[in-house]
């Protein structure tokens, strides 16, 4: 356990108080705020505590806060994942592990791939969950909207499809699939409690050899961008860089297909984002999604 900092505690408190607006965490804005964010009251009625326990926190006097105090602070304030950690550190706490990678997906995000009108792009979890995706992207994962969310995962369609021995030949799709199950085994020691995750892990090193020979290198890293080069079935030849974007506040990933300014692809992009009716299920040659 470290030392407990209370002045740095109750600058940080009054900090992150100030930068919530009532209305994100679903109470009235009222009238007469003589300053932005929450009031006190406010954050202590969120969080459950007494009013005058959360006034000394913030005036750096009293106990020293129990794990479920800043546990319930922590969420009263939505903190992030780093921002949790270092509320715990500086209250003298061993930040909580994380029990499993966040599968909520921000507003701010779906706004986004909602607005890449003419860009391939869809957002997956740490364990490569697809969770969101935009209108182009069901021309190359398919419509997932039709598939159970335990079908959705990309690490599963990458090592579980039927491909011709030549796919694996290609040293991009083997860089890709080798970057994959680093970042999977990244995640593995970060949510060593989640479940799924192991599940996953369990299954594809006794259906895929390929997989299980990538995963005994132990090889650990993030995703890193690649170039991919598609035979599309109704557009034709392909090819871009698949850009992965971190979320760090969830740990997710934006998967992005960026094509060259004034190639045939950003032209075959935009000719399907310019249609006004798309039906991408009857688009996909194959019922097995593609990454």
């Amino acid at each position: 356990m470290t030392t407990l900092r209370r002045a740095e505690l109750a600058d940080f408190l009054r900090a992150r108080r100030a930068r919530l607006r009532p209305a994100e965490v679903g109470l009235p804005e009222g009238v007469r705020r003589r300053t932005p964010g929450l009031r006190r009251q406010e954050v202590a009625q969120l969080a459950g505590i007494s009013i005058d326990y959360y006034i000394r926190i913030e005036q750096g006097r009293g106990p020293h806060p129990s794990r479920q105090v800043l546990a319930a602070l922590a969420r009263a304030l939505m903190l992030g994942r780093d921002e949790r950690a270092y509320l715990f550190r500086i209250a003298g706490e061993s930040p909580p592990e994380a029990t499993g990678p966040s599968r909520d997906v921000p507003p701010g995000l779906r706004h986004l791939l909602d607005a890449m009108t003419e860009t391939p792009a869809f957002l997956v979890d740490a364990a490569y969950e697809v969770l969101a995706w935009n209108r182009l992207a069901t021309w190359f994962v398919g419509d997932l909207s039709a598939l159970p969310a335990d079908e959705r995962n990309m690490i599963r369609w990458m090592f579980r499809r039927e491909v011709p021995e030549s796919y694996w030949g290609d040293s991009e799709v083997l860089r890709f699939a080798r970057t994959s199950v680093a970042d999977l085994r990244a995640a593995y020691g970060r949510y060593p409690a989640d479940r799924a995750i192991a599940a996953l892990v369990t299954e594809l090193l006794g259906v895929s050899p390929r997989f299980a020979g990538l995963w005994a290198e132990h090889e650990v890293g993030e995703r890193r961008p690649t170039v991919k080069r598609v035979a599309h079935p109704e557009l034709g030849p392909l090819e871009f860089e698949c850009r992965v974007l971190q979320v760090p506040e969830t740990d997710q990933r934006l998967i992005v297909y960026v094509a060259e300014l004034g190639s045939p692809t950003q032209v075959a992009f935009r000719r399907v984002a310019e249609r006004a009716v798309v039906t991408p299920a009857e688009n996909v040659s194959s019922s097995t999604p593609r990454a």
